[in-house]
């Protein structure tokens, strides 16, 4: 998953909870122009910035980061009430209440990288499944299927790595991060759920490998 770089003198649960749901890949450094030098270091795929407790803080980082005039999508997470302080659209791509839902988060992210030209070469396929990953969207033929997150991010690790066993544990590291305490009956029963997502015609694109673990079906697009 690519990374995603947090400007914030505050954790990210605080900054957006949403966060602490997607759990994706962050890199966090302190709200300062001095940081964009670290930032800039990563190759973030996108800028997300708090804007919410010092929005003339968050306004002179934004204007930095305009100069350098970077690739990556600036993102500012401020209250709505804020919106009207500054010409905040002179240097964002997206903005995000720190309210935002999970849902909310994804997409607007996804159509920050599809409108920075984000999408080439980010569709898997694993049989008939067509595994956007701009959009987090993954169908089969006209069919969508309704997956959340974390169900997304398994299907795609394990499509990512078709024919190769891995096991609990180690699908907990991969999808679930290596700060995560939960058991790995938690994998388990995200495939279970999203087997039965796939259905009776496509379930058997996640395989089990009795007594070591699960992986994704070598198949023939």
């Amino acid at each position: 998953m690519a990374v995603w770089a947090l400007l914030s003198d505050r954790s990210p649960a605080r900054v957006l909870p949403a966060l602490d749901e997607v759990r994706p890949d962050l890199k966090v450094e302190a709200l300062e122009v001095g940081s964009l030098e670290h930032v800039m270091a990563i190759s973030p795929a996108a800028i997300l910035v708090d804007a919410v407790e010092n929005p003339a803080q968050a306004w002179s980082v934004l204007s930095a980061l305009a100069a350098m005039e970077v690739s990556a999508p600036a993102v500012a997470i401020i209250e709505r009430d804020a919106l009207a302080r500054y010409p905040w659209h002179e240097l964002v791509d997206e903005f995000l209440a720190p309210g935002a839902t999970e849902a909310e988060l994804l997409t607007r992210m996804a159509l920050v990288r599809r409108r920075a030209g984000g999408t080439e070469g980010n569709t898997l396929h694993l049989g008939p499944l067509r595994i956007d990953m701009d959009a987090y969207r993954v169908s089969a033929g006209s069919r969508t299927l309704d997956l959340a997150f974390k169900e997304f991010e398994l299907l795609r690790f394990l499509a990512q790595h078709p024919g190769r066993v891995y096991t609990r544990p180690a699908l907990l590291r991969q999808v679930w991060g290596y700060d995560f305490y939960g058991g790995t009956r938690t994998v388990d029963v995200h495939v279970r759920r999203l087997r039965a997502k796939l259905g009776p015609e496509h379930e058997h694109l996640i395989e089990t490998v009795r007594g070591v673990g699960y992986r994704a079906a070598e198949t023939e697009d």
